[in-house]
């Protein structure tokens, strides 16, 4: 049976997110939700000598975050720049920093997009394509939408043609699990423990941070410390 997975985009997300991608016969973006502060859709983590730091994509204030993440749009041209600045400062003594930066680097120093969604879909896309990722990826406004949260998501499955939802353990405190039984859809909650430590640069190990962190250092052996992809 197909299996579909649903989460809002992120900017350069976890080795998390890329594992259930690759889980998936078919991952949809879904960037038709609100668009909420202080979390993941434009900022994550990198580790630094100096501890843990945020790279934070600067976005417009549309009527106090109101806007859909889809319409988000970014609000400081050069933050791209800064960004690769950071990371080149951080990684450079990577053992495959090299090999990283070759396709990498012209994401940021050559960005030109302003839209939130399709800035976080360029690097979605890319590190797939390292990673030998070849799941299916569209977006939720590939498809009609109804009401209701749950009903949303089983009735995008319906549509994708998905037998089985993988869905994030977040996800628990809301999604009613009858909908998905009442149109025979097998629903699984992705674990997300058991990751294997891998070589950081940094003394002290930390797993939740960018994907970045693992191919910086570990390059196509990466795949050796995911779950969908030795």
């Amino acid at each position: 049976m197909k299996k579909i997975a649903i989460l809002q985009s992120n900017y350069i997300p976890w080795k998390g997110y890329f594992d259930m991608i690759a889980a998936v016969d078919e991952f949809i973006i879904y960037d038709d939700m609100q668009y909420t502060r202080r979390d993941w859709r434009n900022r994550n983590l990198i580790n630094t000598k100096n501890g843990l730091v945020w790279l934070t994509i600067p976005v417009a204030n549309k009527g106090q975050y109101e806007q859909k993440i889809r319409e988000t749009l970014v609000s400081e041209p050069d933050w791209a720049k800064k960004h690769w600045r950071s990371i080149e400062l951080t990684y450079a003594r990577a053992r495959h920093f090299t090999e990283i930066a070759e396709w990498l680097a012209p994401l940021y120093l050559n960005q030109t997009e302003t839209n939130l969604s399709l800035i976080n879909r360029q690097f979605i896309d890319a590190i797939c394509n390292y990673l030998g990722i070849k799941t299916v990826i569209k977006n939720s406004w590939d498809y009609q939408l109804i009401e209701g949260k749950t009903e949303r998501l089983a009735d995008l499955c319906v549509q994708a043609g998905g037998g089985v939802y993988i869905s994030g353990p977040a996800a628990k405190d809301y999604i009613d699990e009858s909908i998905f039984t009442g149109h025979r859809i097998e629903l699984i909650w992705f674990d997300y423990s058991g990751y294997a430590e891998y070589p950081q640069l940094q003394s002290e190990f930390i797993h939740g941070v960018s994907i970045l962190d693992l191919l910086f250092n570990c390059g196509q052996d990466s795949r050796s410390y995911m779950k969908f992809l030795k």
